[in-house]
């Protein structure tokens, strides 16, 4: 069974940092793209930041870049999302997503167009909140 399971959401001030963890348990992620997104009331889910677990390579969107970084630890089974100079804009409920590679034309692809549905992707975390506010 594959599970998906974020930690690292807190209540954080402007210009603060948090990293977040997304623990996968249930297979390997050398053949999956790993995505986070993150979503605000009222808004749209977005992409944040995506990473092939095959070769790393990684994207962060514009308003990510500069300030986020996706990274994985292999022995773990675990992607973190390193997230400095936080802005209250930045406060929303973020997930990560796996899909098999064969799926996404690219990790650029998968953070720039998210799908419209959590269950369009093969697995999908129950979400960490991060609150950026004074």
């Amino acid at each position: 069974q594959v599970q998906l399971v974020e930690s690292g959401g807190d209540l954080v001030q402007p210009g603060g940092s948090l990293r977040l963890s997304c623990r996968v348990s249930g297979l390997t992620l050398d053949y999956y793209a790993i995505g986070w997104f993150r979503q605000a009331p009222g808004k749209e889910r977005e992409g944040v930041s995506c990473m092939s677990g095959y070769d790393g390579t990684s994207y962060e969107v514009d308003s990510a870049k500069g300030r986020f970084t996706i990274s994985r630890d292999n022995a773990k089974n675990t992607v973190y999302l390193q997230m400095n100079n936080l802005k209250p804009e930045d406060t929303a409920a973020y997930y990560c997503a796996v899909d098999r590679l064969i799926r996404i034309t690219s990790v650029q692809t998968m953070c720039d167009a998210p799908r419209k549905e959590a269950n369009d992707y093969d697995w999908w975390g129950q979400g960490t909140q991060v609150t950026v506010s004074s």
